[in-house]
């Protein structure tokens, strides 16, 4: 079920909000557990042992954690052996397959290659959960020492298969009080209906244009058609993206809960180092929190920082997904984290701001080819056209420019705040009777498109 479908708008969401504004606060975190669960079995029931299992180790360990709190070192164990169980889920699921091809293919080993299917959402509910652990260790959250608001926690079915990552430290005091008012329910409602548009109307048209060239044979591929892909992928990505997020947060007001912001317009963005400050934040968040300053940050000697900056951008780039060009695109942003932090970052400052963007918008478009093209033979192909060994342009490259041109435009502008500004500039009274209309009209359209579409899952499905 996604969040995209009209299962879920029209009959799934219809009626956990009703049962949910009738029972009784103490019910409700029980009640969000079992509809969560319903959720996440709608796709793959068996998948759901998987989560009772989770629920169930973290919780006990995060009791061992509080239990053994004047023991060091046994609270120490509690945490390593938490975080050893939650990688050792993820690795099994997500890598094993990929790691038994490649040892296969340069050792004489012949290690089985399960072809188990990925659990959805599973490294977004793994990090989460790992941390909860940490964070008991660290005394930075408090034990939860119910289960049910635990597994509430870990189910939260807004944010359990695409994030936002929901660290328990931000939302243990919801998890135990929280009450929803009108404001918050109707800012939840207008939230949910911007990030399905964001979804159905700009994303998937954006992910046709991408799809005509990145499934094009080599041979027909052009400078210019290879470049409007790319930046077809570029406004793709976002939308799909934080369209969830825009949508996971909706929901989350919906209900009573404020999760943290996952966006901030990274496509306005001057610099690379700006750009994943503003990019999927909470997994920058995750990353710096529980990886980067538990090795030292940047206060240790510069090869060590250096250091640093490898792994976690190594492991940022494969917890996107199980392949070479996964961890290529890590690396290509450790270069480029490198570099700047260096000596690139004092010259940018110098240049224009214009200049300093385009820079920043070239770099990142190229990384999402490294992203989007998993087949490296293709990759090499792609870029190859699109730095000039292919025809500069074509027939059909012009049709989808001229086609495309004016969803591109309001592409452009959808991903940065003018229209969030000028809408704000408008008066009090004339929002208040436009933001109906336009609710009804959003959710009037993205459902026409629906009933039209196939199957179209967020792209963070797959990680």
């Amino acid at each position: 079920m996604v969040f995209s479908g009209l299962p879920f708008l029209f009959f799934y969401l219809p009626a956990v909000l009703l049962v949910y504004k009738l029972s009784p606060l103490k019910l409700r975190n029980l009640l969000l557990l079992i509809v969560s669960l319903l959720f996440y079995g709608f796709g793959e029931p068996v998948y759901i042992l998987i989560m009772f299992l989770s629920i169930a180790v973290d919780y006990t360990h995060g009791m061992l954690v509080e239990r053994w709190r004047a023991d060091d070192r046994r609270a120490r164990r509690a945490v390593a052996s938490s975080v050893i169980f939650n990688l050792a889920i993820l690795i099994f699921f997500k890598y094993w397959d990929f790691l038994a091809r490649s040892i296969n293919a340069v050792t004489p080993l012949s290690l089985p290659v399960l072809e188990v299917p990925l659990p959805i959402g599973i490294s977004f509910y793994t990090f989460q959960t790992m941390s909860y652990t940490i964070d008991v260790y660290r005394q930075d959250a408090p034990v939860q020492r119910n289960i049910v608001t635990f597994g509430a926690f870990v189910t939260l079915f807004p944010q359990l298969i695409a994030g936002p990552i929901i660290q328990y430290k931000s939302v243990a005091e919801q998890l135990q009080s929280r009450h929803e008012t009108l404001d918050q329910f109707t800012r939840g409602v207008e939230r949910f209906t911007v990030g399905l548009a964001k979804k159905v109307l700009l994303s998937n048209a954006a992910s046709r244009l991408w799809d005509a060239f990145c499934l094009a044979p080599a041979s027909e591929l052009t400078v210019a058609g290879g470049w409007l892909g790319l930046i077809a992928y570029t406004f793709h990505i976002y939308f799909d993206f934080s369209g969830y997020s825009d949508m996971a947060i909706g929901l989350g007001h919906m209900l009573g809960f404020t999760f943290l912001e996952n966006f901030n317009y990274p496509y306005i963005s001057r610099s690379v180092v700006e750009f994943w400050k503003r990019w999927h934040i909470s997994l920058t968040n995750w990353f710096r929190e529980y990886v980067y300053f538990p090795l030292g940050g940047s206060r240790v000697p510069r090869w060590k920082w250096v250091r640093n900056i490898l792994i976690v951008w190594i492991l940022t780039g494969i917890w996107h997904g199980a392949g070479w060009n996964f961890l290529l695109w890590g690396l290509y942003y450790a270069l480029l984290m490198l570099c700047e932090r260096l000596f690139l970052g004092c010259w940018l400052k110098k240049l224009p701001a214009a200049l300093q963007h385009l820079y920043t918008m070239l770099a990142v478009t190229i990384g999402w080819a490294l992203f989007a093209i998993e087949d490296l033979s293709h990759l090499t192909q792609y870029l190859a056209a699109c730095f000039g060994a292919a025809p500069l342009i074509s027939a059909s490259t012009i049709y989808y420019l001229r086609t495309y041109l004016p969803l591109l435009l309001i592409f452009a502008l959808g991903s940065t705040p003018a229209v969030k500004t000028n809408w704000h500039r408008l008066p009090e009274k004339l929002r208040m009777i436009l933001t109906p209309i336009l609710v009804f009209l959003v959710l009037l359209i993205s459902t026409a498109h629906l009933v039209e579409a196939s199957y179209n899952p967020f792209l963070y499905f797959r990680f």
